[in-house]
């Protein structure tokens, strides 16, 4: 447990105050009827035999005051809070050849404008990351609920240089990995001196609270090899949907004084999204993206969150106070 204004507990050092104070109140008391003590009436009272009850309401009166000063402190503390939610995986292709503007005004514009459209459609309990791939795949925006930073990631992204669709899958994989605490999803080669265990594999589709979105014109320039990746995204169990960006037919496209013919590969995306059970859209038909959410089964999971419980101390105060009341005035007709 932890304070967010933990000075406050500084008064917890009154008690021993208080309680010195109680005692001497009790023996000047007890003097009293002492000096007393040869009327007979006092001698009867004193008989009554109270013990322990006389001390109990104070007590317990002490008790709430030290209680409220740990309220006042404002305690928090770690809870698992049980939350219903699904992961959506935003990759982007950002590759040269998503300048070409065989949709208006180019593919990258127009898998922008896929994205924000679904992105806006989805509710609260989907958390959605950005990741941004061209000859190597990064993470750009964390999965989060917070719309206006995933937008704002999305409206960030430009071309930049070659297409590696399987590095784009990857980063995918570990950006989920991040999200639920698993081991990274690695993708060996013979540069790998000793690689660990692989994952045991599950049916396509099993890990169905997370998706990844892969948004491409499917044009794949670098290693590692896409469906090499895909099988990764099958054997731990998330489903990739593919979006076609761009035209069968293609454009040619100038950079950086070449000349380039870059289409759609559409026989690659569909692969893919076919060994990870998912689905082919194409971004002409925006309105497809948004029966991917149907698609996706949100899991019950627990979640540890720091949560004030201030109000549970003060609630705890306010009972013990009036449990002190109570038994004052049932024992001696008042209050201590």
């Amino acid at each position: 447990m932890s304070f967010i204004w933990p000075t406050m507990l500084w008064l917890l050092l009154a008690a021993p105050l208080c309680v010195v104070l109680y005692l001497r109140l009790h023996r000047q008391r007890r003097q009293a009827l002492a000096r007393y003590s040869k009327l007979g009436f006092v001698h009867q009272a004193a008989g009554r035999g109270l013990g322990w009850r006389r001390h109990l309401p104070p007590t317990l009166f002490l008790s709430s005051l030290m209680i409220l000063i740990i309220a006042l402190a404002r305690p928090q503390t770690t809870v698992s809070l049980p939350r219903i939610e699904g992961t959506v995986i935003l990759a982007f292709d950002v590759s040269g050849s998503m300048a070409a503007d065989d949709l208006k005004p180019t593919r990258l514009e127009a898998a922008k404008t896929a994205a924000r459209a679904f992105v806006e459609g989805q509710p609260s309990t989907v958390r959605i990351g950005v990741v941004a791939f061209s000859d190597s795949g990064f993470s750009v925006q964390t999965p989060t609920n917070n719309q206006d930073a995933i937008l704002a990631s999305v409206n960030r992204l430009s071309p930049r240089r070659g297409t590696s669709l399987g590095n784009g899958i990857l980063a995918s994989l570990n950006t989920i990995d991040a999200e639920t605490k698993q081991p990274p999803s690695l993708f060996f080669s013979n540069l790998t001196p000793t690689p660990v265990p692989t994952p045991t594999p599950v049916p396509p589709g099993m890990h169905t609270s997370a998706v990844i979105v892969l948004l491409t014109d499917g044009e794949n320039t670098s290693s590692p090899e896409p469906l090499t990746a895909a099988l990764v995204a099958a054997d731990r169990g998330v489903r990739i949907y593919t979006v076609g960006i761009g035209s069968a037919a293609g454009t040619t496209l100038h950079v950086n004084g070449f000349t380039v013919h870059t289409q759609l590969d559409e026989a690659t995306l569909q692969q893919i999204s076919l060994l990870t059970d998912g689905e082919y859209y194409n971004a002409e038909s925006e309105q497809e993206l948004l029966t991917i959410y149907s698609n996706l089964n949100p899991q019950l999971v627990l979640k540890p969150e720091k949560t004030e419980v201030t109000s549970l101390f003060t609630g705890a105060s306010l009972l013990v106070m009036l449990m002190g009341g109570a038994f004052s005035l049932l024992w001696f007709s008042r209050l201590p």
